[in-house]
């Protein structure tokens, strides 16, 4: 009897029974940075709930925004890791799900997907962030209201913009936490992309300037003007 075969199956029976099982302790690993947070930091704990040890080949995010590293590079069966993860919070405003992904040498999993979901608090509100004209159309004024939506009171101290084929004013409707801005354009012949540079008396760096824009469009080939009112 040759058992050269038969061996050869259990080999492969005992090895396809072997495998790497990296897994978070956490359904998903949750950052909540404060409003003056630049960056935040954070460390995960997982383990290799698998029967084999699994080696780190790379560690690659999908946006620049997000880096993480592992404590080491190789994990034996029921060992636990712990990584750490950096954010750079810059302009985010609001909730964004981002991930990282692990490459390893495991057949099984040859690539193991951390995921995060990131909850930016949003500090202020601008709404509409754009006011858009078509050209040839009625010039007449809109309005971006403007929300304070943290604890501290912020008050808007000075308002300019990078055009000056526009009119602009702003008022305190609820004091240091709702203003309106008021936009309008001197004319509506020409193509016009502009922003209106919004200054407050934040205690925070980066809500001491914000931006709200304004633009005069061609109206898309095709769309019909609106019926002009009696």
């Amino acid at each position: 009897m040759n058992l050269y075969p038969t061996l050869a199956c259990l080999s492969l029976l005992f090895a396809a029974q072997l495998h790497a099982d990296l897994v978070l302790e956490v359904q998903m690993i949750e950052l909540k940075p404060k409003p003056e947070d630049e960056t935040i930091q954070t460390e995960f704990v997982f383990h290799n709930k698998g029967t084999k040890p699994v080696k780190v080949l790379s560690i690659d995010s999908a946006c620049s925004c997000l880096s993480a590293s592992l404590d080491k590079a190789e994990y034996q069966p029921g060992e636990k890791g712990v990584g750490k993860a950096d954010f750079k919070i810059s302009s985010f405003i609001g909730r964004h799900e981002k991930s990282v992904h692990v490459q390893t040498d495991d057949p099984a999993q040859p690539e193991w997907v951390i995921p995060f979901v990131i909850e930016v608090p949003e500090v202020i509100k601008i709404e509409p962030k754009t006011l858009q004209w078509w050209i040839g159309e009625d010039g007449s004024a809109k309005v971006t209201r403007v929300t304070m939506m943290g604890t501290e009171p912020m008050r808007i101290v000075n308002l300019t913009s990078t055009r000056e084929r526009v009119t602009f004013s702003y008022k305190e409707i609820i004091p240091g936490k709702e203003y309106e801005i008021t936009v309008k354009p001197t004319d509506t012949s020409e193509v016009m992309l502009g922003a209106l540079k919004i200054e407050t008396d934040s205690k925070i760096p980066k809500y001491q300037r914000q931006l709200s824009f304004f633009s005069v469009y061609r109206r898309p080939a095709g769309e019909a003007k609106p019926e002009a009112k009696p």
